[in-house]
């Protein structure tokens, strides 16, 4: 029996093109389906054609001239007002989160928490309004050079399924401090809540500022990627396609900037303090978002002393935990966000039973009929297992956790770094000084100490990874400056400078 409340009724969204919605070329659209009730229409998006990114490419190229123009006190105004406008009604907002839950599966909580923090990601990026009016300036013969840095022009981004909003709060407001206009492509399979978001965003924006293009990424992503118009690219997603991104950009020699995956790897050391805070910290570090973040730990390596007590800690935070329809106000995990996901996740856990490995499914499943249909995962834990296996050595992006025991720093260093990742990590420990040396050997873009991912990032500091996990940053300073090339003006001594 369906225990929600409210009658929801199928919705549709149109692309958004030069200041206006306007349907895709031939009114084409496509159905997102509910993944905890995937017999339930959510709605219908457009799906835009090879044309339609024409269309939207040349808006944003005929704005560049008008936006780059402005100072960036002007854009920070802009920026602080659309921060504004995206909280100020609470009913559309609330419309749009629980919209949000029903065509992602994540549970309503964190919708509405990635709905309403959005802005804060517009106010951090104006709030470096002076630092980036600020030229460096190079003087004593033989030359005075003043070092400044402009806008790119038209920037692609793309947007993945897992925290559309969150990750686009990392590229679209620095996109623009930077003086970019931008054309934006939220992933296929989540698309009816950015749209609504976004065009909220690039309707209190000049015409062309920002554009708004959904569909499939097999029939329009290598056309807006290897467009002769667009000079940057910023994407976040899997290893497999950011490779074929940078493969496309290269054709014009377009500069990008690649968010991928990662295989983030935690160090419990002897003296970590483990109560029930700490516990559950590391299980939202973990599972949070059904386990569907790039970011989330996916390796956890516990010093041999303290190997029970984690066991013991987190197997019975994971316990607590009810597995359904993210609507539901008892639930606190929902299901994967896709079929092929859920295959991803479970074939790991196959091969890790089959290769004799101490597999726990947790949870409650208070709907077995539910959790049946959907593309559920209950949150899982493998203890001990051998460390070549695919939970180990790939991200499985998923509510599955392996755990494993380790006898010193040196080990524990060696395990983590052993990886073709580099995103993110964590060091769990009292001692200061011992955490920031563990921090700075292990290879990686990010480390938090005695917590991880979300809950625990700084957006001030740049976010990015090392190896497979991407190239370039997000966030930050330094993610607004991934947006502009620097220019160099230069004189003979004396003559620039008074």
């Amino acid at each position: 029996m369906d225990k929600r409340t409210n009658n929801d009724t199928p919705i549709t969204t149109e692309l958004y093109i030069d200041g206006e919605i306007r349907p895709a070329e031939g009114e084409r659209h496509y159905n997102l389906y509910n993944p905890a009730r995937p017999d339930e229409l959510v709605g219908h998006a457009a799906l835009a054609s090879p044309k339609d990114v024409d269309t939207a490419v040349e808006a944003s190229h005929r704005a560049f001239p008008l936006w780059s123009g402005k100072s960036y006190t002007e854009r920070a105004v802009m920026l602080n007002h659309i921060a504004d406008q995206l909280v100020v009604d609470k009913e559309d907002l609330a419309f749009r989160s629980r919209l949000f839950c029903r065509e992602h599966g994540k549970i309503l909580k964190e919708t509405m928490l990635e709905v309403s923090r959005l802005g804060d990601r517009f106010r951090q990026a104006a709030a470096y309004a002076d630092r980036l009016e600020a030229d460096e300036k190079v003087s004593g013969g033989p030359f005075d050079t003043i070092i400044t840095r402009q806008p790119r022009g038209v920037a692609a981004l793309i947007v993945p399924w897992n925290w559309p909003l969150s990750i686009l709060g990392a590229k679209l407001p620095q996109a623009l401090m930077a003086g970019n206009t931008v054309v934006v492509k939220p992933s296929h399979s989540s698309a009816l809540a950015p749209s609504l978001t976004l065009q909220k965003i690039a309707a209190l924006l000049p015409p062309g500022v920002v554009n708004l293009l959904t569909g499939s990424a097999d029939e329009i992503g290598d056309v807006l990627v290897g467009h002769s118009a667009v000079r940057y690219v910023n994407f976040t997603g899997s290893v497999d396609v950011g490779r074929h991104v940078m493969k496309m950009a290269a054709e014009n020699i377009t500069p990008v900037t690649l968010e991928l995956g990662g295989n983030d790897a935690a160090i419990v050391c002897e003296d970590a303090k483990l109560d029930d805070a700490a516990f559950m910290r590391m299980y939202l570090g973990a599972f949070m978002s059904t386990g569907q973040i790039c970011m989330a730990i996916k390796r956890l390596y516990v010093h041999h002393t303290r190997y029970d007590e984690v066991v013991k800690g987190l197997t019975a935070v994971c316990d607590r935990m009810v597995v359904g329809d993210g609507l539901l106000p008892e639930t606190n995990m929902g299901p994967l966000n896709n079929a092929k996901q859920q295959k991803v996740v479970r074939d790991m856990i196959d091969q890790a039973r089959v290769a004799g490995s101490d597999v726990r499914e947790c949870g409650q499943v208070p709907d077995e009929e539910l959790y049946a249909k959907g593309y559920f995962q209950r949150p899982t834990l493998v203890y001990r297992p051998d460390e070549e296996l695919d939970i180990v050595r790939k991200e499985q992006f998923g509510p599955v956790l392996p755990i494993m025991p380790y006898e010193n720093d040196q080990e524990a260093l060696a395990k983590a770094n052993d990886s073709n990742f580099g995103l993110c990590s964590s060091v769990w420990t009292e001692d200061r000084d011992h955490a920031v040396s563990l921090a700075r050997q292990l290879e990686a873009g990010y480390t938090y100490l005695n917590a991880h991912g979300p809950t625990a990032q700084d957006g001030r500091g740049p976010f990015g990874g090392f190896k497979q996990s991407g190239i370039g940053r997000n966030l930050g300073y330094e993610g607004v400056i991934q947006f502009q090339g620097y220019h160099s003006i230069s004189s003979s001594s004396g003559w620039l400078f008074s």
